[in-house]
């Protein structure tokens, strides 16, 4: 087993390269959602609200995640910890918002929602959970591991950036026309 230096350091590009979409596309998103404020107002915001506020944790998460691997670390211990304490309480907010959706009366997902609103981050976060001991028992082969799961988790933040600016740009709540 190589030293966390060793081991993370052969990343370093990709999770550069990752962190640094992740917080762009976290701040595109700010300027996106100030922008689109009035018509999220006409749009109705309560599911809104809520995947926007998902996709902007998803990008922090994988910004963080980033962040993590790419530390200095002195042994494997902490960024383990760290990687299990992320995965965890994105498992736990993905919970959470399956439990809201089964809820939610304003719109009925559909399977494209499902998939990408719920099934994939969890499973991404389930991921980066699992990578943190993966990471303690291997390191070296265990990497891919969190970088799959950030990679998810930022295509999925992109599809659900990309899929309600859409929603709100199509849709037109005065007529109650909702986009299918």
């Amino acid at each position: 087993m190589g030293s966390p230096s060793s081991v993370f350091s052969e990343w370093a590009a990709f999770y550069t390269l990752t962190g640094s979409s992740a917080a762009a596309l976290t701040g595109l998103t700010f300027v996106v959602i100030t922008l689109l404020r009035d018509s999220q107002r006409r749009a109705g915001t309560g599911g809104i609200a809520r995947v926007s506020a998902a996709t902007v944790a998803h990008f922090t998460a994988a910004l963080m995640i980033s962040g993590i691997l790419l530390a200095p670390w002195p042994m494997l211990l902490v960024p383990c910890t760290l990687l299990a304490a992320a995965g965890a309480a994105g498992v736990s907010y993905q919970c959470r918002l399956l439990v809201y959706s089964l809820r939610f009366s304003e719109y009925t997902p559909d399977a494209e929602d499902w998939t990408w609103y719920t099934f994939l981050p969890m499973f991404a976060y389930a991921v980066i959970l699992g990578s943190a001991v993966a990471l303690s028992i291997a390191p070296q082969h265990a990497m891919y591991a969190p970088a799959a799961g950030v990679a998810l988790l930022i295509l999925v933040g992109i599809h659900n950036s990309w899929d309600i600016v859409t929603y709100i740009t199509i849709s037109d709540p005065a007529s109650g026309d909702k986009p299918s």
